[in-house]
């Protein structure tokens, strides 16, 4: 019986990890349109790096400099940028930040997968 139960709890730790991926490098729009809310938005869809308040990926994000930012919002907006990080597929969350790098506006601009930038 104990065994059984040994066995079981392996197997539902082993499923509840198959949503974390192995580090991936992602990129696409970085979107930080207000304090501390910050998505990336690459050929996939939408990654939740950080809401305010609540979740908050670990690592650093991108310096993207200001001739590649178009702001929407004051200080705050978007750019172009690729990150190697590990996901959740299950929540569409970003969970660690390995390293991330902008890139130029014409770089997301010119991939027709992205599509529009956000804002």
């Amino acid at each position: 019986m104990k065994r059984l139960a040994l066995t079981a709890l392996a197997l539902w730790l082993c499923a509840s990890n198959l949503a974390l991926a192995a580090p991936q490098t992602r990129c696409g729009w970085w979107d930080n349109p207000s304090p501390g809310n910050v998505w990336l938005h690459d050929k996939d869809g939408e990654w939740e790096v950080a809401v305010q308040g609540g979740h908050q990926a670990e690592g650093d994000w991108p310096e993207i400099p200001a001739r590649q930012k178009v702001r929407v919002n004051g200080a705050y907006g978007y750019g172009c940028a690729c990150a190697r990080v590990t996901v959740n597929t299950k929540t569409r969350q970003v969970l660690r930040i390995l390293r991330a790098q902008a890139r130029p506006l014409a770089q997301c601009r010119a991939d027709a997968a992205l599509g529009k930038p956000p804002g």
